[in-house]
């Protein structure tokens, strides 16, 4: 697997390279090779259980499983939290039928083409850089959460706030001061060739925070079905 990121994430049409993680839901490692040539395969790839947009959307893509596997699709979520931490997170909130994997080292988000986010004051060169200007005109919507819709840093504080995360110092290692890992999420077929995806490199940065849409994700894993 490439150290480097590749300039783009990875779209449909090109194979998926294996990845092998520590694993949170159960003990040994998690690798994609494990999927290939069995079932079909949709890999969240998230921040660390810090940001709590990814907290949501890890809850929100596990919701999703129960018909995805009607599909015979399985769900893999990953997220940038030492196994450790990542462990004694679910003890406390556990969710069912999840599998899980810990990625600190981002060797998954590289090898996808998901690039890190550096906030600058005015500069915007996406999805590499993007000014604070242009942060401020980002809105996240998710009614019955939060008033209105806001700026992703506003929501992110009052969501936190909301939570009562209690961030440790393994979460701590996790930050990139001033930088913000973007994340997606693929849909491979049995062999490990993308399919679809939704990440927040698209859309000059209106995905950022946002969930994927379920319709449109259901409506490709029943293609990959096939």
């Amino acid at each position: 697997m490439s150290a480097h990121y590749l300039d783009h994430p990875l779209q449909p049409g090109d194979l998926a390279p294996n990845i092998v993680l520590d694993a949170i839901s159960r003990e040994g490692k998690v690798a994609l090779d494990e999927f290939r040539g069995r079932s079909p395969l949709l890999i969240g790839l998230f921040r660390g259980l810090l940001c709590p947009f990814c907290r949501r959307h890890v809850a929100a893509m596990a919701q999703l499983i129960p018909a995805l596997r009607e599909k015979g699709v399985d769900s893999l979520a990953v997220v940038n939290t030492p196994v450790e931490r990542a462990r004694h997170y679910f003890r406390y909130h556990p969710i069912s039928g999840l599998l899980a994997a810990s990625d600190p080292e981002r060797a998954s988000h590289r090898a996808f083409g998901l690039p890190i986010l550096e906030f600058t004051q005015n500069e915007t060169r996406w999805p590499y850089k993007v000014g604070m200007d242009v942060v401020m005109t980002m809105r996240v919507d998710r009614p019955g959460e939060l008033p209105e819709p806001m700026d992703p840093a506003a929501a992110g504080d009052l969501l936190s706030e909301k939570d009562g995360y209690e961030i440790t110092e393994a979460d701590q290692q996790m930050r990139i001061p001033g930088h913000m890992q973007l994340v997606g999420h693929f849909l491979l077929d049995r062999e490990g060739v993308v399919r679809w995806s939704f990440t927040e490199v698209e859309g000059e940065g209106r995905n950022v925070c946002r969930a994927l849409n379920p319709e449109e994700l259901m409506s490709a894993a029943s293609q990959v079905a096939h």
